[in-house]
Order: C-alpha cells, then sequence, then structure tokens
C-alpha cells in the first residue's frame, strides 16, 4: 500500500518574521519536504501528527493560519513523484564531501560527523544509496582513525585446525580487546604452539605469517563479525556458547552495536593489563588469564 502524507498548508503574516523563521526551522528540523509554497508533507504516522499540530498551534499563535489535511498520490506515478520530493541525495552529497575532506585524527571532527549523519538518517524518510554510502564513508574513516580494519565480504570458510599448527600469526602491535582476544582464541584452541609477531605497521608482515586484524590479513572483520567471530567461525569454535558470549562482549568493545552486559568489566580490566604491560607478550599472558576466567565461567553456566 503506497504512503500516506499528512500536508500542511501554512499561511503566515508579514510582519511576523521572527515567528515565521520559528515555523520555518521546526518545518525543517521535521524534514518536512515543500509540495508548493506554504504546504509542507510528511508520511503519515502518529508522531508526525502530533508535530504538525504543535505547529499550528505555534502559526495560530502569531496570527498565521495553519490547517492540517491528509492526502495521497492520485497514482502510482503521482506518489513517486511526492516521495521524490523527500531526496536527500543533495544533503548526503554535502555530507560526503565533508566525509573526504576531513583528518581522521580530528576526533572532535569525527564526532560532528556522526551527529551530522545521525540527524540527517532521522529525516530521512525513502533512504536509499546514498545513505548507505554516507554511512560506508563515515565507518571507514572512524576504522581508520580506530586503526581498525575495514570488513570485507564474503563467506567465511571452515577450515581444520591441524593445518595450522605451530605458525606463527601477525598482527598490530600494541594490542587492544579484539587481537587480545584474537591472540588468545588462536593459541588456546586453534594452534596451542602458536608463536606472535607484533606489527609497527601490516605492511612488515611477512608473507610466511597467518596475519589477523588488519586490511588484507588472512583473517579480519567480515561482514558484520569481528576477527575474533571470523576465526572462532573458520576453525569451528562457534558451535561452542561460551566462545559465542565471549565474541559478543569482543564484537561490543571494538565496533559497538548490541550493549552485552559484562562488556563494560571486562574492558575496564583489560585497559588496566594495558597500563602495567611492558609489552605485548606480557599483556597477552595478562589478558589470556582474564579470557581463561571468563571462559570458564561461562562453561560453568554462570550469567557473569
Amino acid at each position: 500500500m503506497s504512503t500516506e502524507f499528512l500536508a500542511l498548508f501554512v499561511s503566515l503574516p508579514t510582519r511576523q518574521a521572527a515567528g515565521r523563521m520559528r515555523i520555518w526551522r521546526a518545518l525543517r528540523a521535521l524534514g518536512c519536504a515543500t509540495l508548493r509554497d506554504g504546504v509542507y508533507l510528511l508520511p503519515e504516522t502518529a508522531t508526525h501528527a502530533a508535530a504538525l499540530a504543535q505547529v499550528v498551534t505555534e502559526v495560530q499563535a502569531v496570527q498565521g493560519t495553519a490547517d492540517l489535511y491528509r492526502i495521497g498520490g492520485r497514482d502510482e506515478l503521482q506518489h513517486a513523484e511526492i516521495v521524490a520530493l523527500f531526496d536527500r541525495g543533495a544533503d548526503y552529497a554535502r555530507l560526503l564531501q565533508e566525509i573526504a575532506e576531513s583528518d581522521a585524527a580530528n576526533a572532535k571532527g569525527l564526532r560532528s560527523l556522526r551527529r551530522d549523519l545521525t540527524a540527517l538518517i532521522a529525516i530521512d524518510y525513502f533512504p536509499g544509496e546514498s545513505r548507505r554510502q554516507a554511512e560506508a564513508a563515515l565507518a571507514a574513516l572512524e576504522a581508520r582513525a580506530s586503526g581498525e580494519p575495514s570488513a570485507t565480504k564474503g563467506e567465511i570458510r571452515r577450515l581444520a585446525r591441524a593445518d595450522y599448527s605451530g605458525r606463527t600469526w601477525a598482527t598490530r602491535k600494541t594490542l587492544w580487546v579484539d587481537r587480545m582476544a584474537s591472540a588468545w582464541l588462536i593459541r588456546r584452541f586453534i594452534d596451542r604452539k602458536a608463536k606472535f609477531l607484533w606489527l609497527d605497521t601490516p605492511k612488515k608482515c611477512p608473507k610466511s605469517a597467518l596475519g589477523f586484524d588488519f586490511d588484507g590479513a588472512q583473517f579480519t572483520h567480515v561482514g558484520g563479525r569481528v576477527s575474533f567471530e571470523v576465526l572462532a567461525a573458520s576453525f569451528g569454535l562457534d558451535s561452542d556458547p561460551s566462545i559465542v558470549r565471549i565474541g559478543a562482549i569482543v564484537h561490543c568493545l571494538d565496533v559497538g552495536g548490541v550493549p552485552v552486559a559484562e562488556a563494560a568489566g571486562i574492558e575496564a580490566v583489560l585497559a588496566g593489563a594495558r597500563a602495567a604491560a611492558a609489552d605485548d607478550d606480557k599483556l597477552l599472558t595478562e589478558a589470556s588469564r582474564v579470557f581463561d576466567s571468563l571462559y570458564r565461567n561461562f562453561q560453568q553456566g554462570n550469567p557473569a
């Protein structure tokens, strides 16, 4: 069924410049499309009806007139023309340009871009490719800022642990949650004889080493999964509920998403371990104790 629209017909006295500006800003903040001068549209929802009713009250307060109607397209073509009035392509294009010109090291700028995108999405009632492009571009910029790898596409192949015994594994130095947990998973369940290299830059990864958690690594983010989850799925460890629960914590701390009750506590413990460790080898030793305890706790069926 085609979307129905609320149409607000507004007429304001010319002498009410301040009132006109206030009402225009309110309509703009709601993401109204303009059908013609003085006629503003929103998709019909209870929230929009209440918001436009409030605008009617404000118009009347400045001695203007306002009437609220429900309309729909006469046919599919006219409906499409109305929908096109809500196109946010130009807004996304401006935001994409700002993203392209932004410095990943500017944390304040990144927060501002994220707020702008969130606000734009809130009034993008008929999202399309422009929104996807803006979300992907900002996510890539944020990933560069954090040093986290970009997600790749494709299926995760099931691998035999026996083929990965006694190997050298490499990832970026100055470990944090996903790399800590991935290294623990590798040595605990995949390759008990694993040796690790901590890289200054992924470009220095030897060809003989198995890279993880950086762009171009054999094991890195795939789709919506972080490196820990990819490793677990690759070696059949995702059938273990305790591994899955640890994966949810790692995912939450690494890229956000669904909140996990234990995440904040684990983050604090790992942050303390990182602050006290002299190097990444000692940090992995301490982090492994944390993940070992967490795994045993989950194995016992305890909630936390």
